[in-house]
């Protein structure tokens, strides 16, 4: 790979045929006419102007996918990151109002230079701080949250985008709302392939025209500005403005990108390629900076319609290009179309593929699996619905959770004391019932690293068992799990070592690995003496203590 292709990663793409473009064109056309519909439905859940939807999905998916490595991506608006806009905008100014899209601009601003220097900077790996029990814990409780949005809109009361804010009952608005609904569903079981979302748009747009619908007080989508987005350029906030929207970034940033990283996963392991998750970083970041630019909110990669884009057929980032090109000629032609959309037929949009994020089995595979991480997600998942409309301290405090257990984990390493097991190999001692390797000797395994997380364990672990066993001639160590040493593992190595020479009991040292032996030798604590034995295995170490490993049964 040059230089120029890793800077520009379209100029890896394959010179198109007649044959390429006719199924690149049929993916991205599949993929367009459901972006549409969706965009506008995504627009109302962040308190947006409807038609910022559709800009969401035209200057930013062309520049994602000319500067990201996983091509096949569908990006623009999203339920997830959209939801985020509107809870973190709430406290802060009117849905709909000019402060409120010019806020939503900075987030989209701020959020893509982030993500521009993390990728920048190689600092992909920063995902792994939102483990998976955190993420399904808090995209579910978004969920939720979601769909009680919608809720009354789908079934007809007005102010549909406040959370459960139910009044004025509108029957039709139901009935619409519902239907369509029904039709989803319906239409994804008979027929999957099919644009089903516009196909109900257009359907449910004539029959609203027909039926009077809008005349007689239904919410419909109403006039959208026809035309390409003109350049938006967002006033200074202040300092105290732009300090509420330094959370809602950070969480913005996080979690769209987790949003990408899960297609991303898919889409570069079908290309049997190695996810490079930094130049995705950079090139979802352009993509929100021109969304910023072109007065709409952040923007992300969306699984249905990345999923969608795979079955339709799409190999290159071609067919992204005309999806681009669909969206185009959205704008300047089908507004109109949408006038009479009922919204109830947009919340039933937004409905249908978040309900299928609502799992509870996973918490119960979760508690069989590990239960404090399962009360973790748990309190993820009830924390993100106490805090709406401030939704990103669901995702703190889980990332602080994780994090802290984690931390006790690395605190307090494995440590057993071993036996030679019936079938040859050494295992835990007490846990098998195994005797002693040999009389007066106290063979250990960490199964961790010697830094300085894990050495006051370590150090605690040997003294405990001298004190209660004062007859200890040897300590035998097996070190094949410490792959890792650091200053402070070196020094409490050395000062074990200096207790166990002043009480004259022999150290035996099997397996140790050649980066730690390194340090050890380096730091002067592997200095030749009568007491000290180093054994490549544990064979040569049980025979040394005279100790005969009996033959492996055999299982086969």
């Amino acid at each position: 790979m040059t230089r120029w292709q890793r800077l520009f990663p379209f100029l890896q793409w394959p010179r198109p045929d007649a044959a390429l473009l006719r199924g690149e064109a049929l993916a991205g056309l599949t993929v367009g006419l459901m972006v549409i519909p969706q965009g506008v439905a995504y627009a109302a859940l962040a308190g947006m102007p409807l038609v910022t939807g559709i800009y969401a999905a035209l200057l930013p998916a062309l520049i994602a996918v000319l500067f990201s490595a996983s091509p096949r991506l569908g990006v623009g608006p999203t339920a997830l990151t959209c939801l985020l806009v509107g809870s973190s905008l709430a406290p802060l100014a009117t849905p709909g109002s000019a402060e409120w899209v010019q806020l939503a601009v900075w987030l989209a601003l701020l959020s893509g230079l982030l993500q521009v220097l993390l990728g920048a900077v190689r600092y992909g790996w920063l995902l792994n701080l939102v483990n998976s029990p955190v993420l399904m814990a808090f995209t579910q409780g978004a969920a939720v949250l979601i769909i009680g949005s919608q809720s009354p809109a789908l079934l007809g009361f007005a102010n549909g985008t406040a959370l459960f804010a139910w009044q004025g009952w509108h029957p039709a608005s139901m009935a619409f709302g519902l239907g369509a609904l029904v039709a989803l569903v319906a239409a994804r079981r008979l027929r999957p392939g099919l644009p089903s979302v516009l196909v109900l748009v257009l359907a449910s747009a004539g029959l609203a025209r027909l039926l009077g619908f809008e005349a007689g007080g239904g919410a419909v989508i109403g006039t959208l500005p026809q035309g390409l987005p003109a350049l938006v350029l967002p006033g200074w906030p202040g300092w105290e403005t732009l300090s509420a929207l330094v959370l809602p970034t950070l969480m913005i940033t996080l979690v769209s990108f987790l949003e990408t990283a899960s297609s991303a996963k898919v889409d570069n392991g079908r290309r049997g390629v190695r996810w490079n998750q930094d130049q995705d970083l950079i090139g979802q970041g352009l993509a929100k900076i021109a969304s910023g630019f072109t007065g709409a909110m952040p923007t992300s990669s969306s699984f249905s319609r990345s999923a969608l884009n795979l079955y339709a057929g799409a190999q290159t980032g071609w067919a992204s290009v005309f999806t681009v090109g669909v969206v185009l000629l959205a704008l300047l032609l089908a507004m109109p179309l949408l006038h009479h959309v009922p919204l109830a037929v947009l919340a039933a949009i937004v409905v249908l593929p978040i309900w299928g994020l609502i799992k509870p089995r996973a918490f119960t595979q979760l508690w069989r699996l590990s239960r404090v991480e399962a009360l973790i997600a748990g309190a993820t998942f009830a924390i993100t619905l106490l805090a709406a409309p401030r939704l990103y301290w669901g995702v703190l405090a889980g990332v602080v959770m994780a994090l802290t257990h984690f931390l006790y984990l690395r605190l307090h390493p494995r440590i057993i004391e071993v036996g030679l097991h019936p079938d040859g190999s050494l295992r835990d001692r007490h846990l098998w019932q195994l005797p002693p390797l040999a009389p007066n000797l106290y063979a250990l395994r960490m199964d961790a690293a010697l830094d300085f997380a894990t050495a006051s364990g370590f150090e605690r672990a040997i003294a405990e068992h001298l004190q209660e066993h004062p007859g200890t001639e040897g300590v035998m160590l097996i070190a094949h799990p410490i792959n890792w040493i650091d200053a402070t593992g070196a020094e409490t190595f050395g000062r074990v070592r200096e207790q166990l020479d002043d009480r004259r009991i022999h150290l035996h040292l099997v397996g140790i690995k050649l980066p730690v032996e390194t340090v050890l030798r380096q730091a002067g604590h592997l200095d030749a003496s009568e007491r000290l034995h180093l054994y490549r295995t544990e064979t040569e170490a049980l025979q040394a203590l005279n100790t005969t490993p009996p033959a492996p049964t055999d299982t086969h």
